[in-house]
């Protein structure tokens, strides 16, 4: 079987470093969804505004050539225990195809590239390839008391961010959130315990510089 992009994912996220491990996690995050010349079509969505949340089957465009290997290292286990990749999230995988749920922000429905879904809470770098998409189903997908495996287990501990005032100029108050949120979430390797590293984040365009001590972000 062969698939083709029908649109692509915009986002304030232009590399693979800095970008939530779940959809959802950063629920501010914006991102615009553009579709292929043969899909820019409004009849190709008709309908979609009456839905809340929309799956995405997308690829991970910058994993294609990584190596495959029947067990991962998920980070919420601090990249030390192995798990089925099956079992997991992880981008690592057979086919490359990603999953997410996004929350449908809004519409515009006429631009010079046709229809543009804007979407919040998604997980999707810049530029990354999206093959389908599909509504999300409270009334058959919504199944709040079923087990979550080893994530049941252990959750995401977020940091503490602290922002100088100097540095939040230029940010308006909804991209100094998100990127607030996004720090929170500890992007770092989480083998990588390194009070003195310094880590670049590419957001928005531009490169926030940041280190971690304990459990307090330091932007710098």
């Amino acid at each position: 079987m062969t698939i083709e992009p029908v649109a692509y994912f915009h986002s304030p996220l232009c590399h693979k470093f800095g970008i939530p491990r779940q959809s959802g996690l950063v629920s501010g995050l914006k991102g615009e969804i553009t579709f292929v010349k043969e899909w820019q079509k409004a009849e190709a969505i008709r309908g979609i505004d009456g839905f809340d949340y929309l799956w995405l089957i997308w690829g991970f465009s910058a994993h294609e050539h990584a190596v495959k290997s029947p067990t991962v290292r998920p980070p919420l286990l601090g990249g030390n225990r192995r798990m089925g990749v099956f079992a997991t999230r992880s981008p690592f995988r057979p086919n490359n195809l990603g999953l997410s749920c996004v929350k449908l922000d809004f519409i515009e429905w006429e631009t010079p590239n046709g229809p543009v879904l804007h979407v919040l809470g998604g997980d999707l770098m810049d530029g990354t390839p999206v093959y389908d998409i599909k509504p999300y189903l409270p009334s058959v997908e919504a199944h709040v008391d079923a087990r979550g495996g080893f994530t049941d287990e252990t959750h995401w501990q977020r940091l503490h961010v602290e922002v100088p005032e100097e540095m939040k100029d230029g940010l308006s108050e909804s991209q100094l959130q998100t990127l607030i949120n996004l720090l929170e979430l500890d992007p770092r390797p989480q083998y990588i315990d390194d009070a003195d590293r310094i880590y670049g984040l590419m957001f928005d365009g531009r490169n926030i510089h940041f280190r971690v001590d304990g459990d307090k972000v330091y932007l710098v």
